[in-house]
């Protein structure tokens, strides 16, 4: 593939990426006031976050491992579409569960979007190339997220369900312009590799990843993804029971931080790769993130809270592609399976944390931002004692 193509192929994989995470956090600032259409809180708000991270987590690794085998195009297509019919699915919907296929049919949408992405990515990059092609995909992941709530919260200005009738149109947008452009990558064939047995599942697949070299990163991913998705999963809520922000304020405390970190990402996630290495740019992240999550309990004030939000999802940004491309470095030649148990255990923390902090809301407005603070702090200290006793050199840069 020559650089001029490769070039293209990152733009298009970005733009995929940026419309599945936009299509997410469309339903942030919206969703206080759609689930009062059906009469339901902040406990079902953490389901249905939960429903979808559930469906992430069971066909993640099926579509990273297919990938490895069929080619990354088929999987990234067939995603798109499906996740653009579940967006449209949710704005019609008149019951609620209804809402909840919806979501679990968007969460295996994203499964075969999302590892087959990176996957692509580490294909068509060099070992030097990769933390630069992970930070390019990891600032359409944050500008996605960033994008979605704003857009969501101008959207409905129209009405409530006019958010996911256009994020539906924009992601089967996506597949055929995908279909057009993106030329179909199989690596194992192309490597001369032997072809493959018959698929583990799940399970045996989980079980394999146990002894993986980059094993305790899929903790730190499940551990860090927990923490997170407590934060960003019950912030409009907070937000909104706390403070009575409306959709469009909530969109403008989480569009800002995404939009100051997609900058930095962009300008100097490598750079900080080269000086500091992968893993200290983790270990300084987590310890941020721990910290803005205590302070949002006690800040007062629109700009306040506005700054605190903005650090939080600074430290946030710089830390995924951090741990996405140390997982690349250590997969090999099996880059579909490893983004497709990066993309599961990330599901599985993203899943048990929403559903556990949609009850604990209901319980005390606090007390999601506790545990996910003391979560992100075990986060730290796991990964810093695996990497002094097992990989002291991820403390320094290549």
């Amino acid at each position: 593939m020559t650089q001029k193509m490769k070039k293209v192929v990152i733009v298009i994989l970005m733009v995929n990426m940026f419309i599945t995470m936009g299509g997410i956090g469309i339903i942030i600032p919206v969703i206080p006031s759609y689930l009062e259409l059906f009469g339901v809180g902040g406990q079902v708000l953490g389901f249905l976050i939960a429903f979808f991270a559930f469906a992430q987590f069971l066909f993640s690794p099926v579509a990273g491992d297919l990938s490895d085998r069929y080619g990354r195009k088929l999987f990234i297509i067939g995603g798109l579409v499906v996740y653009g019919i579940s967006q449209i699915l949710f704005g019609l919907a008149t019951e609620v569960w209804i809402l909840f296929l919806s979501r679990f049919l968007t969460g295996l949408g994203a499964a075969f979007i999302m590892p087959p992405i990176m996957a692509y990515v580490a294909d068509i990059t060099t070992p030097e190339e990769r933390g630069k092609g992970m930070g390019l995909l990891g600032a359409a992941i944050s500008l996605g997220f960033m994008i979605g709530p704003g857009v969501g919260g101008f959207l409905a200005t129209v009405n409530l369900h006019f958010p996911f009738f256009a994020s539906g149109i924009v992601a089967l947008s996506a597949a055929i312009l995908s279909f057009i452009i993106l030329p179909n990558i199989k690596p194992q064939a192309q490597n001369g590799a032997a072809p493959l047995g018959k698929r583990d599942n799940l399970i045996k697949q989980l079980a394999r990843s146990v002894s993986t070299p980059y094993f305790v990163l899929l903790i730190v991913v499940f551990t860090f993804s927990f923490g997170i998705a407590n934060f960003q999963s019950t912030l409009s809520m907070f937000l909104t029971y706390k403070f009575d922000y409306s959709p469009t304020e909530i969109a403008i405390v989480i569009t800002t931080g995404g939009f100051v970190g997609v900058i930095l990402q962009m300008f100097i996630i490598d750079h900080l790769f080269k000086r500091y290495g992968e893993m200290k740019v983790i270990l300084i992240n987590l310890c941020a993130a721990a910290i803005t999550m205590v302070l949002m309990i006690y800040v007062n004030g629109f700009f306040v809270i506005l700054t605190v939000a903005t650090l939080f999802q600074i430290a946030t940004v710089f830390i995924r592609p951090a741990v996405n491309t140390l997982i690349s470095k250590f997969a090999g030649q099996e880059q579909g399976f490893a983004a497709g148990m990066n993309n599961a255990y990330m599901s599985l923390g993203n899943m048990i944390g929403p559903a556990l902090a949609g009850m604990l809301l209901d319980w005390r407005m606090s007390s999601p931002f506790i545990l996910g603070s003391i979560i992100l702090i075990a986060c730290f200290a796991l990964a810093y004692g695996w990497t002094r006793k097992k990989a002291p050199s991820l403390m320094h840069a290549e």
